[in-house]
């Protein structure tokens, strides 16, 4: 009877290690490689539509390679916004990150788990050291106009209160698709690259839409 009692507890005790390695193995993946992902916002309408099912690529955020204009990331939401032009600054056109974890366990659930979280998807249009201009509803990098093959026809963007400034070395201007419903670095600033969670590889459904093209 007490040999029956110590082989159930060791068996259970297997199955307690087995589930505690999967769940470190699945966050693992989950952090550093990828996960799947399902649109929830309206503002890369009509590239994405609400309900999208998508494979989030974190393996490049965890090697730092190179963003490319046009790439499509998702990265933490600011803290805040600017309320106003009377507090914008064209010479440092940077969002506001001001909200931190205070202890190791809130950081982890924060972000690692995403619990509290806000993400952004939103496709690259500045890279660091560019000049950004919007006038008359178009985008100028660098003075040259720049080519949205990916805006429906049409679709004109919209000043707001960042549009003439150069992006910081170590931050990204983002914008998304649907420029009159997108609530993005026109309004928040530039986001710096330590806040970028990942790029988006893959669009897995709708099967209609399966791809990478976008």
């Amino acid at each position: 009877m007490e040999s029956e009692k110590k082989e159930l507890i060791k068996e259970i005790l297997e199955w307690i290690y087995c589930i505690i390695i999967a769940i470190v193995l699945a966050l693992i993946v989950r952090y550093y490689v990828g996960t799947p992902t399902v649109v929830q916002m309206a503002s890369m309408k009509p590239t994405f539509e609400e309900g999208d099912r998508l494979i989030l690529n974190r393996l490049a955020i965890t090697f730092k390679s190179d963003f490319k204009r046009g790439e499509v990331i998702t990265f933490e939401a600011p803290s805040s916004e600017y309320k106003s032009a009377a507090q914008v600054n064209q010479n440092n056109p940077v969002a506001k990150y001001e909200f931190e974890p205070s202890n190791i366990f809130k950081k982890f659930t924060y972000y690692v788990l995403d619990i509290g979280k806000k993400s952004y998807i939103k496709r690259v249009i500045g890279l660091p050291g560019e000049h950004v201009q919007i006038d008359n509803g178009n985008v100028y990098i660098n003075g040259v106009l720049l080519n949205e093959e990916y805006l429906q026809e049409g679709v004109k963007t919209t000043n707001s209160l960042f549009t003439n400034f150069t992006v910081p070395e170590g931050y990204l201007f983002v914008m998304g698709d649907n420029r009159g419903g997108s609530m993005d670095s026109r309004e928040f600033g530039c986001i710096p690259i330590s806040k970028v969670e990942s790029k988006v590889c893959l669009r897995f459904y709708p099967f209609n839409k399966f791809g990478t093209d976008w």
